[in-house]
C-alpha cells in the first residue's frame, strides 16, 4: 500500500468531510471540534479555515498556525495528523507539535508510526524548536509505542499524560 500525507484542500473536501464527520469529538485525547458538522459548513467554513490556519490567517487570539495533513493509504484517508508551527505556553505545556488520530476501525495496524514518521519529515522544515513537542495519554499504550517508535522520549508525565520529545535529528553530512 501506498501511504502518504496530503494537506488538507478543496479537491478532496467530500473524503475529508467523511473522516471529519466520521471521527469522535473527543478520543483517546485527540480532538476533532468538527465532529458534527454540515457537509455545507466543512466547505463553506472548516477546511477555508484549515488553509488559513496554515498560512497563519485568522486564527483566534492564542492560536498558532497548524498545518492539518491526512494521511492517505492509497484512495482512502485513514488518518489526520496536526503540525502547530511554533508553541505557546499552552501548547509547551499541553498537546505540543503534533496531534493525530487514525480512523477507529484501522488502530492498531502500524499507521500511527508510519503516520508520524511522515508528518515528522515534514515537521522539521516548519518547526524551529530543538525538539518537537507531543502527548499522549497514559490509557492509549499504543500511541506511546508510536511516539517512541519514532525516536520519542518521556520528558516528564501527569496523573494522565505522558509528556514526550523528540529531538532534531543531526544534520546529514
Amino acid at each position: 500500500t501506498m501511504l502518504y500525507l496530503k494537506e488538507a484542500n478543496l479537491e478532496d473536501m467530500e473524503k475529508e468531510y467523511q473522516f471529519i464527520t466520521n471521527t469522535p469529538a473527543e478520543e483517546n485525547g485527540f480532538t476533532n471540534p468538527d465532529a458534527g458538522c454540515t457537509r455545507d459548513d466543512f466547505r463553506d467554513h472548516i477546511l477555508p479555515g484549515y488553509l488559513r490556519a496554515a498560512k497563519g490567517e485568522g486564527l483566534p487570539e492564542g492560536w498558532v498556525p497548524e498545518t492539518r495533513l491526512f494521511l492517505w493509504d492509497g484512495d482512502d484517508i485513514v488518518g489526520l495528523f496536526r503540525i502547530r508551527h511554533y508553541l505557546n505556553e499552552a501548547l509547551a505545556n499541553g498537546a505540543g507539535h503534533i496531534g493525530y488520530g487514525i480512523r477507529k476501525d484501522l488502530r492498531g495496524k502500524g499507521y500511527a508510526s508510519l503516520g508520524l514518521r511522515l508528518a515528522l519529515q515534514r515537521a522539521w522544515d516548519i518547526i524551529r524548536e530543538e525538539e518537537i513537542y507531543l502527548s499522549v495519554r497514559k490509557d492509549n499504550p499504543a500511541s506511546l509505542r508510536a511516539q517512541l517508535k519514532n525516536g520519542a522520549y518521556i520528558h516528564h508525565e501527569s496523573d494522565e499524560e505522558y509528556f514526550t520529545r523528540i529531538r532534531r535529528p543531526a544534520p546529514s553530512a
